[in-house]
């Protein structure tokens, strides 16, 4: 009896939401819309992935494909391959990201602003630069194996340098979530362990690392995905270490098969869900409370030298090496061929202003078009997803924030798929990367906004709806504008992703719609790397640029008090003056 009245409450509730909506139609039809959308352009490229892995040329379910994968010694390699470099990479990246989270969160070390800028420095830099760094600095005309060791023959090209690539590039993702983690311990839960007689050492390995665990394992699972997931560094520095994103690429664009390139990318995918689904929904429901509501002492940082000293050390040799790296990409833009001749020229400028200009205006031009449409599209998602009730809100909830988890060479691949025939005929079109750039980089918007909804309180979206507003105007007028700051902050990340993206749009670029990363790539293959690295400088002027102006945009919408302060400000002092 008690099921069945579960089951009659459960269906008079889907009911009473149906006819909610009904009543307000311009909902409906937004809500709609997006369940269109998503299935469009997330679901039905990753089934076509797997159809075209399981389904032959007739239509007729096969496992030819599959076996053909699973039974080659040479592709269950590059498996192994990729689950290798992922786990080491992973390891490596939370061990550096949780030293740095620790040290600037837990200690009063010096210079917390300047580790900080450069732990960030990574996220925000387009792909290859790294790379092209280490070609510099260990290559065969490397400064430092033959500029200052002499050794002529090191092999640049392998494992042990995307491991340090990949290190490099991820350690920052480990960092910032592990800096939520730590600075919301409590800190008298470990005064009181120190007040007991117990050692910094004794405190750190009972209290503070039991503590943070969840964030260790999340920021694990999340390295581990973008280390599978890389393209960029792997296609050009993994040299006979073969990755799975690299290999299905190689099969589909150099041999032609696209059936086995899909089956390949299907099983790039499993693992990077795998593991965003474990990172999502097992670490949340672990419960690792020292934060309540009572209220608790400020902060106060460690001062011990014994432990300030080594982490500034630490954080220091990382940062240097970051340096190191980008302040060589940089100097090779300014000299004629590296390694050969170091005479100062800026040939290398003047190609990316001649011949490489339209891919960089193309890329800045959908970025700008792409990032504001995924940053409001991602509002409106978190908006539905807190504040509304309505029959399929679940797939909602899980397929906005599937592209996280999707490698890119997977979504490309079915992009591929889906958008190369009739009816659906949008492959070589702007509209199809403004497509993938906007739901590829919409799940951050998501998350952010979702999680700021969680903290305000509905009953002003309800005080709205009392005094007669409509609830697409609520939603506005009252709710969008206290959604400002994770809205430019998915803007920001989106631009970012966009103008950086490689392995999601390899294979939808066309001699219309060129881009900067694919040109880049173009000419790491040419081995034109004095040209490539002044395109990467360009692009990080560019994205540094657009971060300043939104920045400053997000200042300045957010702060109107601090506007009508200025003008008045202004008023009173020309009326001083005249």
């Amino acid at each position: 009896m008690a099921e069945i009245r579960k089951k009659r409450r459960k269906e008079n509730t889907m009911k009473k939401d149906m006819q909610m909506l009904l009543r307000q139609p311009l909902l409906l039809l937004v809500i709609l819309l997006i369940f269109a959308a998503l299935f469009i352009f997330i679901i039905l490229p990753v089934f076509n992935v797997f159809a075209r892995g399981l389904v032959d040329e007739d239509g007729r379910l096969t496992l030819k494909y599959f076996l053909k994968v699973v039974g080659s010694a040479g592709y269950m390699n590059t498996f192994k391959n990729s689950i290798l470099l992922g786990v080491i990479v992973a390891f490596f990246s939370t061990l550096i990201g949780y030293v740095f989270a620790y040290a600037l969160s837990r200690t009063e070390m010096r210079g917390k602003k300047f580790f900080r800028m450069m732990a960030t420095l990574p996220i925000i830099s387009p792909p290859f630069v790294l790379s092209l760094a280490i070609i510099f600095l260990f290559g065969r005309q490397g400064i430092i194996t033959r500029g200052i060791f002499g050794i002529k023959d090191f092999n640049v090209y392998g494992l042990h340098s995307l491991i340090l690539v990949q290190t490099i590039s991820n350690f920052p993702i480990a960092y910032l979530t592990l800096s939520g983690i730590l600075e919301s311990i409590d800190p008298s839960v470990e005064d009181a362990a120190y007040n007991m007689g117990a050692s910094r050492g004794h405190i750190f390995r009972t209290v503070t690392l039991p503590l943070s665990m969840p964030g260790i394992v999340s920021a694990f699972l999340l390295t581990f995905i973008q280390s599978m997931e890389d393209f960029s560094n792997p296609a050009v520095i993994a040299g006979n270490f073969s990755t799975l994103s690299v290999e299905a690429y190689r099969i589909i664009t150099g041999m032609f098969d696209l059936r086995t390139g899909s089956m390949m990318a299907v099983v790039l995918l499993l693992p990077t869900l795998c593991a965003y689904l474990l990172q999502k929904y097992w670490i949340k429901n672990k419960s690792f409370v020292t934060v309540t509501g009572k209220p608790t002492q400020a902060r106060k940082g460690l001062e011990e030298k014994y432990i300030v000293i080594p982490l500034t050390i630490f954080c220091a040799l990382v940062c240097g090496v970051i340096i190191l790296f980008y302040g060589t990409v940089f100097a090779g833009a300014f000299v004629r061929t590296w390694g050969v001749d170091f005479s100062l020229t800026m040939k290398h400028f003047q190609y990316v202003f001649s011949m490489g200009a339209t891919p960089l205006k193309n890329s800045v031009l959908l970025a700008c078009i792409a990032a504001p449409l995924g940053g409001f599209v991602g509002m409106v998602i978190a908006y539905l997803t807190v504040r509304k009730r309505f029959i399929g809100k679940w797939f909602m909830e899980l397929a906005s924030v599937l592209t996280f988890a999707i490698p890119g060479t997977v979504l490309g691949i079915g992009y591929v798929s889906t958008f190369n025939q009739k009816p659906l005929l949008l492959t070589g079109t702007a509209f199809v990367l403004i497509a993938s750039f906007m739901f590829r980089n919409m799940p951050v918007a998501i998350e952010s906004g979702t999680t700021t909804l969680l903290q305000i309180d509905k009953s002003i979206d309800e005080a709205s709806t009392i005094l007669g507003a409509s609830n697409n105007a609520t939603f506005l007028r009252v709710t969008l504008p206290l959604l400002k700051q994770p809205f430019f902050a998915g803007i920001v990340y989106a631009f970012v992703r966009s103008i950086t993206a490689i392995s999601s749009i390899i294979f939808l670029v066309s001699p219309r719609w060129s881009l900067a990363t694919t040109s880049v790539f173009s000419l790491f293959e040419s081995s034109r790397y004095g040209d490539a690295s002044a395109y990467i400088l360009l692009m990080i002027v560019i994205i540094l640029v657009a971060i300043v102006v939104i920045d400053s945009l997000i200042q300045f919408l957010l702060n109107p008090r601090s506007r009508k302060q200025k003008a008045k400000e202004r008023v009173v002092s020309h009326g001083s003056i005249a």
